[in-house]
Formats: structure tokens, C-alpha cells, sequence
């Protein structure tokens, strides 16, 4: 999916929302329990309820690894479902997957091919070799870990190598690499200090920005320091969305919150004349 095309997306819906399914099943609404397959069931209900307010979905392989085959299975019919039912929606899968070429491989065939995800996150710090394997599918995106919103990011992000920062070491070097155009990065939100530092790095690249509610960041900091002329921001809100409510109404509280956040990323795009 082109970058172009994520723009058209934002200006459509007013909005660079990513909604983050990070589906806990100790979180979700008791009734579901009783359904076959309550993950897919709570992932439909939280879609459904809020795609027009969205233009991304991240899924966090960390919630659906944890319940093994029933996890996966429910992983893959999600993305199905996102594929069949809204194609135009950028689906990302969170897995931060890192490993030597040969396997690398095997983990971008795994998510590109056999799920059909958009993208898939990655750490870059094996090295160039590391990530190539997933830059030779043209049509989809990989997404580098740069500067994370957790708070011991500081243990290494912020080293200083050759008087910079291990994080803008990260940038530089990588979009030397080939294809890497099809490069976006996770930068978290808590960090919106820095995002017009590293708008000077990469440009014309879209950002994913974790860390909006629950973890504290700003979406006014983000938005104001982060934006390209295409945007250039998945503004992503996971347990603020999908955990608003744990009675019947779980979809509807999601939809009222994904909304509250789709009016204010409307504000930013118009004060920056994007629509």
C-alpha cells in the first residue's frame, strides 16, 4: 500500500487513526465468553463500530501469540475479515521481528504472503541484512523501530555514537538501504520533543506513534512536530478505544472514543491545509 494512497485514506476520514487491537481476554465484555471464538467476535464488534473513524488497524501479536493455536487462528480470520470487508484500511502487524537474512525471510513470507498484513514492525539492529527480506515485497511496508515510547527506551536509543543519537544513527543508515521507500518507523509519543529532529531525517516517511493515552503522549505535540505535507502520522490508540466499555455497549463506547480522536486529528489536518 503506497504512501500515496495511506493520504487518500486520511483525507477521506479526517483522521490518521490506527486503532490498536490488543485484545486481553480478561478485558473483554464477559458475554462473549460464551461465543466460539470470542477474540475474532471482539475484534468484528471494535471494527465494525469504528472503521469510519480509522484508517489503520495494529495488531499486536504479543495478545494473540499468547493464546496459542486458538491466538493465531484468530490473528489470521481478523485479517481476512479487514481484507474482505475493508480493504482500504492499512493493517499492521505488530510482531517486532528480527533475525538473519534466511529467517527474516521466512517471518516476511509468513506475514506478506500467508496472512496478507500491509505491514509488519521490525527492529533494525541486526543490521541492514535483517530487514532486506522484508523490503523486497513492493507493495507492502516495513516499519522500523526508532524511538520507542516505553521508558527505559533511554538504555540504548539515546547512546551517543559518533555524536549522535543511536536512534538518529538508526534513521540516517536506513534510508541509504535499497527500497527504502518503503520504510515507516515507530516513534513513540511520549518522545514528541523530538519529532521535528527526526522530521529532518526522514521527511517524506510515514511514522507510526504509539503511545497516545493510556502511556501519556500528546496527539497536539505529535501532530504540530510530526506532520509531512501527506500527514505522514498512524496515530495509534489501542486500550482507550477497545476497552472503553466492558458491558454490551463495548462497540458503541469504542466508536464514541475513536470519534473524539477523529475530531481532533481533523482539527491538526485542517490547520495544516491538508483537507
Amino acid at each position: 500500500m503506497k504512501n500515496e494512497f495511506i493520504f487518500q485514506q486520511i483525507k477521506a476520514k479526517a483522521s490518521f487513526l490506527c486503532v490498536g487491537l490488543d485484545i486481553d481476554l480478561e478485558k473483554i465484555p464477559p458475554h462473549l465468553h460464551e461465543l466460539e471464538d470470542p477474540i475474532f467476535a471482539f475484534a468484528k464488534a471494535i471494527i465494525d463500530s469504528t472503521h469510519e473513524y480509522a484508517v489503520a488497524y495494529k495488531l499486536n501479536l504479543a495478545f494473540f501469540e499468547s493464546y496459542g493455536i486458538q491466538g493465531w487462528h484468530a490473528f489470521s480470520k481478523i485479517i481476512k475479515y479487514l481484507n474482505s470487508n475493508y480493504p482500504n484500511h492499512f493493517t499492521i502487524a505488530d510482531a517486532k521481528r528480527s533475525d538473519i537474512g534466511n529467517t527474516a525471510g521466512y517471518y516476511a513470507k509468513a506475514f506478506f504472503e500467508t496472512y496478507g498484513v500491509d505491514s509488519v514492525t521490525v527492529s533494525p539492529y541486526m543490521g541492514e541484512d535483517s530487514v532486506n527480506p522484508f523490503l523486497e515485497y513492493e507493495d507492502k511496508r516495513t516499519i522500523i523501530l526508532a524511538l520507542t515510547s516505553n521508558q527505559s527506551a533511554t538504555d540504548f536509543q539515546y547512546s551517543i555514537d559518533q555524536d549522535q543519537f543511536l536512534f538518529e544513527k538508526v534513521l540516517k543508515t536506513s534510508i541509504g538501504w535499497k527500497n527504502a521507500e518503503q520504510l515507516m518507523y515507530v516513534v513513540g509519543a511520549t518522545k514528541a520533543k523530538v519529532f521535528e529532529s527526526i522530521r529532518k531525517l526522514v521527511p517524506k516517511s510515514f511514522l507510526l506513534v504509539p503511545g497516545i493515552g493510556a502511556q501519556g503522549g500528546s496527539l497536539s505535540k505529535v501532530a504540530l512536530n510530526g506532520m509531512n505535507d501527506q500527514c505522514g502520522l498512524l496515530v495509534n490508540s489501542s486500550r482507550g478505544i477497545i476497552y472503553a466499555s466492558r458491558d454490551n455497549d463495548f462497540a458503541g463506547a469504542a466508536a464514541e472514543e475513536a470519534k473524539v480522536l477523529q475530531k481532533q486529528m481533523e482539527r491538526y489536518l485542517k490547520l495544516r491545509g491538508l483537507i
